[in-house]
């Protein structure tokens, strides 16, 4: 869902003129990225579904603590109180919700796996729609995703650049740059890479 992140983050950015586009694109895979070394320290893990050799969708991720649902809304409110810091109140609030909105977008894809309280203490049900299940219907959604985040961004960049054929150009280059990230990343995904 890597792809739909970014899409979201840059459909957000067409409203929120005020944050920057890196920042929300960072924010929007912030839990990934605490992930990471969790996952190198062996706290969080990734496992293939049985039955498949791995690839886009094939795993069960057990990321009991950044992609918990308490354990997103603290990581959200953190990184949107330091944002706040540089950006002020709004954008602070902005880049804590799209954060929060990786969850949210996992609960569609993930497979039961998404545990509600950190370290799935409470032994609850987990959480997960499992569009993964459809990797084709996954695949188009995230491209969706990515598409219409990069032509909402378009279209606003262009109308505040109107009158001048330089930002003119940028916006149509990093519309364009959103795209074609998206695409490189859906493609990687789907490689299973």
């Amino acid at each position: 869902m890597i792809t739909g992140h970014f899409g979201l983050a840059a459909g957000v950015k067409a409203r929120e003129r005020a944050v920057p586009l890196w920042a929300l694109m960072l924010a929007t895979v912030w839990l990934d990225i605490i992930f990471v070394p969790l996952l190198a320290a062996g706290v969080e893990t990734i496992k293939d579904v049985p039955g498949t050799s791995g690839g886009y969708g094939n795993a069960i991720i057990h990321a009991d603590y950044t992609h918990s649902l308490v354990g997103a809304t603290v990581l959200a409110v953190i990184f949107g109180g330091v944002a706040a810091r540089f950006w002020g109140q709004r954008s602070g609030i902005v880049l804590g919700a799209v954060v929060f909105s990786h969850w949210l977008l996992d609960l569609i894809v993930h497979r039961a796996d998404l545990p509600i309280l950190p370290g799935d203490a409470g032994d609850l049900p987990r959480l997960g729609l499992g569009l993964w299940k459809l990797p084709a219907v996954s695949a188009l959604v995230e491209l969706a995703l990515v598409l219409i985040g990069a032509w909402l961004y378009w279209r606003a960049a262009r109308a505040e650049a109107a009158g001048s054929p330089g930002l003119s150009v940028r916006a149509d280059w990093l519309a364009a740059g959103i795209v074609l990230a998206g695409l490189i990343t859906l493609g990687l995904d789907l490689a299973g890479l």
